[in-house]
């Protein structure tokens, strides 16, 4: 009887380890891969390459390539092999994710000695070229990547310059004079400023630098979100009064240029109408010069005096005293 019993139970055993959970099936958010007695199953000898990596880096990170399972079923699997399965949609994880701590903001230090906060997100899904290294290279793949993430993002926060510059003068007034060196003092540029200003540069160097998590991690890195960077309350402060006196210096610099441009412009235009009016008192005397010598080449002397004695009749009638004069 004993023994029966155990021959149902072994049966029994062998039905469900073999037969029942021998079969699985994978979603479509899912990616699987098998391992037979814990070494999963490979392409040939084939290796995940980046040629982002350095040699070190590529002899570091060298994982084979595994035969991935994509969605669908029922699959079968002997009872020594084992699947993993991996979710293959793109996630969104807080920067502050952290499974050793609990924190609402990462700090960083700025060019200019400042400790600021920063927020944001990032969304990221599972690198199927590379599922050896999400499975089975790490311990905490996603830690790794948010450790390596926020290296980068301190790295580049601490040696930022904006590319645009902040000058509020032109270059011409910077090489000399004596507001060079006041000019020179108000051009320099802020770094959390700089920054704040410079968000969406920021997340394209991020995704560029991070691009080789998949190669490393297992991770591909979709988008970076930086959102907010904020400072001390005591340093924001003392920021809003540097931009406030930024701003009313660039606009009485505005202002006093378009002032000048305004006095060149009249000074200008009433030499234009200075000009104008004395070609206007020039023009009759040339065009009477021009007369006078037409008629002297055609009639002579004679005709000429004519033509100044009938000028002069007009003059001799509006005139109250006439003045002859004699020889001696």
């Amino acid at each position: 009887m004993y023994l029966t019993a155990f021959a149902l139970g072994l049966s029994l055993y062998i039905l469900f380890k073999v037969f029942i959970r021998a079969f699985y099936t994978v979603r479509p958010d899912e990616r699987a891969v098998i391992t037979s007695f814990g070494r999963a199953e490979r392409i040939g000898k084939l290796w995940v390459s980046d040629p982002a990596l350095s040699e070190e880096e590529q002899a570091r990170y060298r994982f084979p390539q595994l035969r991935v399972i994509g969605p669908g079923g029922p699959y079968f699997k002997w009872p020594w092999q084992e699947v993993h399965k991996v979710s293959a949609v793109t996630q969104a994880l807080d920067l502050t994710w952290d499974p050793t701590k609990s924190q609402v903001m990462i700090e960083a230090v700025t060019k200019d000695n400042l400790t600021t906060g920063v927020g944001g997100q990032i969304r990221f899904r599972v690198a199927e070229s590379n599922l050896y290294a999400y499975c089975f290279g790490v311990d905490s793949p996603l830690e790794h990547v948010m450790g390596y993430f926020i290296s980068v993002l301190r790295e580049r926060i601490a040696n930022f310059v904006d590319p645009k510059g902040q000058s509020l003068v032109s270059e011409g007034e910077l090489e000399g004079g004596e507001g060079a060196s006041a000019a020179a003092e108000l051009s320099e540029g802020v770094s959390i400023n700089d920054l704040r200003k410079n968000l969406p540069l920021i997340n394209d160097y991020m995704e560029q630098q991070c691009r080789s998590t998949a190669a490393r991690y297992g991770i591909e890195l979709d988008a970076a979100l930086i959102t907010q960077i904020d400072p001390p309350p005591e340093v924001d402060r003392a920021l809003s009064a540097i931009n406030t006196t930024r701003n009313q210096v660039a606009a009485d610099i505005s202002t006093a240029r378009a002032d000048a441009e305004q006095q060149i412009t009249m000074s200008k235009r009433a030499v234009e109408i200075a000009r104008n009016n004395a070609q206007a008192e020039v023009a009759p005397l040339r065009e009477l010069s021009e007369t006078l010598k037409r008629i002297k080449s055609s009639g002579g002397s004679a005709a000429l005096r004519a033509y100044v004695r009938n000028l002069r009749v007009p003059l001799l009638g509006r005139a109250r005293m006439i003045v002859q004069t004699t020889d001696a």
